[in-house]
């Protein structure tokens, strides 16, 4: 298996590499289930980028106009605007999710139901084993009697409570019953670090369009660290990306040659 790692400057260099990359180092797989089964597309067996300054502006990819082809991701599909009826940074920041949506990552980070043992031990006050946090309808807020818990504004609270030398605070998106839906979440987990009074992000995508998915996951994600960064009173740091199935699918080939000229 090959690990392939790239170091880049931003993310619109870290998304040139890759796309540049993986037309030489990937590898063609037939896709045996989910999106676009029965077609191949050519992935890496394995990716790590490190981005240095994600924050530098524009997040999104630089397609020169000679290329001739549209730009992956439009400002308006990330930021919202015309003809979108909610912005990308939306999906991943709020509970919003529509008929049909079987998820949100949004709803994931910002709505996830306290049940079970954990809720028990909540309403027993049980501070052995759980952290029984107030309900404030910011961190912790009840809807219709039932609880739910905002990863992003807990992980935001416990930095500031509790300082930052922890290992623990993880937003997750992942449930062990996901692999029961036939399209399971991509985005897995993106874990956290203040070091140097600066946060640091570690995201982990299962599979990954590298072509959309990619460009436009990563601008909507260092918006959120933007927005922990500035909570919490500490720099936005740099951010490390992984994933097993970071991927082109076959119609876009001939685009990703068009970009890194390599017709």
């Amino acid at each position: 298996m090959n690990i392939h790692k790239i170091d880049a400057r931003d993310l619109p260099d870290l998304w040139f590499q890759a796309v540049n990359d993986i037309l030489d180092y990937g590898r063609k797989f037939k896709i045996d289930r989910g999106s676009y089964a029965g077609q191949k597309r050519l992935e890496y067996d394995y990716f790590t980028g490190h981005v240095k300054y994600p924050g530098t502006i524009p997040l999104i990819p630089d397609i020169p106009p000679s290329c001739g082809i549209p730009n992956p991701v439009e400002h308006d599909y990330l930021y919202g605007g015309e003809g979108y009826e909610r912005a990308y940074i939306e999906y991943l920041m709020s509970s919003r999710k529509e008929p049909g949506e079987s998820y949100t990552y949004g709803e994931r980070l910002t709505k996830a139901p306290l049940a079970g043992d954990k809720l028990a031990w909540w309403k027993e006050k049980n501070v052995e084993i759980i952290d029984a946090r107030e309900v404030d309808g910011n961190v912790l807020f009840k809807e219709n009697d039932q609880l739910y818990l905002n990863q992003i504004e807990w992980v935001i609270d416990t930095y500031k409570k509790h300082g930052a030398r922890n290992n623990q605070m993880v937003l997750q998106v992942a449930h062990p019953s996901d692999l029961t839906l036939l399209d399971p979440p991509c985005l897995r987990s993106i874990d956290t670090r203040i070091q140097d009074d600066t946060l640091y992000f570690f995201v982990y995508f299962r599979s990954w369009d590298l072509w959309n998915g990619f460009p436009a996951n990563l601008g909507a994600i260092q918006n959120l660290k933007e927005y922990m960064a500035g909570e919490i009173g500490v720099k936005d740091g740099e951010m490390i990306v992984e994933s097993k199935g970071l991927h082109l699918y076959g119609y876009t080939e001939d685009l990703a040659k068009l970009r890194c000229l390599k017709m």
